[in-house]
């Protein structure tokens, strides 16, 4: 095995009192290679296993994993770093590098880095959740990454968003707190409907759809909001729970076909915009109007 260590012995750099073997760039390539290897293999053993016989919730179960797998890369380059003859005093100067450099050039990323830690830290943003961004993008959370979060849309495009977007930004999270969320639903009616019968005939069909949700102070109900135009306008609020609430779109089209459904089997008109028109002939005869006139009538 001489020529093996003749090999590792090989120096590849040499910078005043460093010097850097071949043996020593391989045992840092190695420790970092079982790091990886070996962060993704607890964290999917824990979620595996200990999600299968635990009350924790996945969200939780998430960040636990991150954090660890976080901590075991952390903790493996360092390691490294001293496989190949670093000191804490160089580590130190290193550190201080990379702040020179964060300082210039890096800011975004250390940003986004340590809004990664804080979201996972806080629970405001968990796997599973519906969010809605600032920007209107609206989405289920897959991932909460490094440096990024990968939301999933409801055209089913996986979008990496920023972590730092939702630290500074204003995060509309749907699903936080519970799975419950109330839909204004508006729609009109032509003038001269009864409107007592406009209600009673949307609420019950809103009622009857497998998707509305009543419990405790969380009904569903049907107010007048104003005197359109060419309508009486009318809202129509209920509550949604579960998945459905990912989709709003569908739970829009849902209860507008339900409403359309419920007005016509009942006769009640269902008005579309509509302006009169009236026009005024002049009494100046067109054969002695003068140009001036025409522009007047």
């Amino acid at each position: 095995m001489k020529w093996l260590d003749d090999w590792f012995q090989l120096k590849l750099l040499e910078i005043g009192d460093y010097v850097l073997t071949l043996g020593e760039l391989f045992g840092f390539l190695l420790i970092i290679a079982v790091t990886l290897v070996l962060s993704r293999w607890l964290s999917r053993a824990l979620t595996k296993v200990v999600g299968s016989r635990s009350r924790i919730s996945p969200s939780q179960l998430y960040t636990f994993t991150r954090l660890m797998s976080y901590s075991i890369l952390v903790i493996g380059f360092l390691m490294a770093l001293s496989s190949l003859g670093v000191s804490f005093d160089r580590m130190l100067l290193v550190a201080g590098a990379l702040g020179v450099g964060i300082g210039f050039g890096l800011q975004n990323i250390a940003n986004n880095f340590v809004s990664g830690i804080i979201i996972l830290f806080e629970k405001s943003l968990r796997v599973g959740d519906f969010v809605e961004l600032e920007s209107g993008l609206l989405g289920e959370v897959k991932e909460i990454n490094i440096r990024s979060t990968l939301l999933k849309t409801m055209d089913n495009a996986d979008i990496l968003v920023p972590n730092s977007e939702f630290i500074n930004g204003r995060v509309n999270n749907w699903t936080l707190k519970d799975d419950e969320r109330r839909f204004s639903i508006p729609f009109g009616v032509a003038y001269g409907s009864d409107t007592d019968k406009v209600i009673e005939i949307v609420t019950a069909a809103a009622r009857e759809l497998p998707l509305t949700f009543e419990k405790g102070d969380r009904q569903t109900f049907v107010v007048m909001k104003e005197f359109g135009d060419s309508s009486l306008d009318f809202a129509l609020s209920v509550w949604v729970r579960g998945e459905a609430i990912k989709r709003p779109g569908l739970v829009k089209s849902e209860y507008l076909l339900a409403i359309n459904k419920a007005l016509v089997a009942n006769q009640i008109e269902i008005p579309f915009p509509q302006r009169d028109l009236h026009l005024r002939s002049s009494s100046i005869p067109h054969d002695r109007a003068s140009p001036e006139d025409a522009l007047n009538i």
